[in-house]
């Protein structure tokens, strides 16, 4: 746990020192359109066909010579050549400015980073709420993930170390096996402390038995529970809070609408015992004076059909 907190600090106290300018993000805006539109490799420098260390009279003349080449009055119909030429424009303006130029060398030098900060891909790809809350959804149940292998590990050492004590107190310091099951008492931490009746006792100890290469617990009751690496909770993601989210609420829609048919079925069933056990039920009398062998539900049925609806179950 400390070893996430320490790469959290880290993380933050490298962001908050590498934090760029809004004058940084166009720069690098520019470097990527410039890839994209012109080649892969081209610098503000190269499109220009000047060196690094030009004058600003001869970015100037450059600049004229370039602006002619890709006008878009000379380029007619020709796909991209606005941005081409508004993009020219932002790129001069830049290397005319010392600080702009001072800031674009540092990374022509240097190299654009490819972590440019939260605040530029948060103002270009601002996010939606949907997609924040998928991104802490995932966030927090891998942070959970990563408690649990923690805990998992910090079991499996202390299962392992408490296993090894009672053999070795069953067994001796060159732990050889001898004779059968020993019951032995096991010290599972802590420094001594003073009981209820004033006697000093070695922190926490429990009564284990050691039989062979099986090791148990013996609980208050006299019960024995084996101990071994599988007592220990492995990590799983279905056991993060997300899944277990999904599946109390999967568990509640289901349960809410077997409810009714469970209802149902009970009342069915307490009917038809009524039926049993009044036989002078089972005819019931036709509209003609006749009687035919309907049983009571049945004859329910057909009543609430005519009616034009079926008889719904009542909680009760």
């Amino acid at each position: 746990m400390r070893f996430v907190l320490a790469c959290v600090f880290l993380a933050n106290l490298a962001t908050a020192v590498l934090a760029y300018r809004k004058e940084d993000h166009e720069i690098f805006d520019l470097v990527s359109d410039l890839e994209a539109s012109e080649g892969k490799g081209t610098t503000f420098y190269s499109w220009l066909e000047v060196p690094p260390t030009a004058p600003l009279a001869q970015i100037n003349k450059a600049y004229r010579k370039k602006s002619m080449e890709i006008h878009p009055d000379k380029n007619p119909g020709v796909r991209g050549i606005h941005e081409r030429f508004a993009r020219l424009g932002v790129i001069v303006n830049i290397l005319r400015s010392p600080e702009g130029r001072e800031r674009y060398d540092f990374f022509y030098k240097n190299g654009v980073p490819k972590w440019r900060g939260t605040g530029y891909y948060y103002t270009r790809f601002r996010p939606g709420l949907g997609t924040v809350l998928v991104f802490l959804m995932l966030l927090t149940t891998v942070l959970q993930y990563l408690v649990q292998m923690v805990n998992y590990s910090r079991d499996l050492n202390r299962i392992r170390q408490t296993i090894h004590d009672a053999k070795l107190a069953a067994w001796g310091p060159k732990m050889v096996q001898s004779g059968g099951r020993r019951k032995v008492k096991v010290n599972l931490g802590g420094g001594p402390r003073i009981d209820e009746d004033g006697s000093m006792v070695p922190g926490k100890v429990i009564d284990m038995i050691v039989d062979g290469d099986t090791v148990y617990i013996v609980s208050s009751t006299g019960e024995l529970h084996e101990l071994s690496e599988k007592t220990a909770t492995p990590p799983a993601f279905a056991r993060t809070w997300f899944p277990t989210f999904v599946r109390g609420i999967i568990h509640s829609t289901t349960k809410g609408k077997n409810e009714p048919t469970r209802i149902e079925r009970e009342e069915d069933e307490g009917e038809g015992s009524d039926h049993r056990s009044n036989p002078a039920a089972d005819k019931i009398a036709t509209p003609n004076g006749t009687s035919e062998g309907r049983t009571p539900k049945q004859a329910m049925r057909a009543a609430a059909v005519k009616a034009g609806g079926r008889r719904k179950a009542v909680k009760r």
